[in-house]
């Protein structure tokens, strides 16, 4: 059974189109909504739907953060050498500057949340299926 199967098609913030711009960082299909595209802010804000089973990579951010506000459905979050945090609706999770880290779907959940993020991001390599698998 998937949960929150709603989520594909409406949230509270629109799903976007899928996101091919990233899609060699994630693994499984997520979707895209830029809210905020000002030339003149520094600080990106959009809103990313994963399917079940979809992550991104680790990834770093440098000189900046990321802010994960979650919207919808069930997901994950782990920093490098930390446990794995389980997300729900309403959830905050704030990653500092040169923190390893990825987030996504549970894998029988859509997940979404609104990213607001500052600085440049590094991709690494791709969350394990034996690391996922294990959640």
């Amino acid at each position: 059974m998937v949960k929150n199967e709603q989520l594909k098609e409406k949230q509270l913030f629109p799903v976007g189109e899928a996101n091919v711009a990233y899609q060699d960082f994630f693994v499984g299909q997520s979707y895209l909504s830029m809210l905020v595209s000002e030339p003149d802010v520094n600080v990106g804000v959009g809103n990313v739907t994963f399917e079940p089973g979809c992550r991104n990579n680790w990834h770093i951010h440098h000189a900046g953060y990321q802010i994960l506000l979650v919207t919808g459905g069930e997901g994950w979050y782990q920093e490098e050498g930390k446990a794995a945090q389980h997300l729900f609706p309403g959830d905050v999770i704030v990653t500092k500057d040169g923190i390893k880290h990825w987030h996504g779907a549970t894998k029988d959940s859509w997940f979404s949340h609104v990213a607001i993020t500052a600085g440049t991001p590094e991709w690494l390599e791709a969350v394990s299926n034996a690391l996922y698998d294990a959640l």
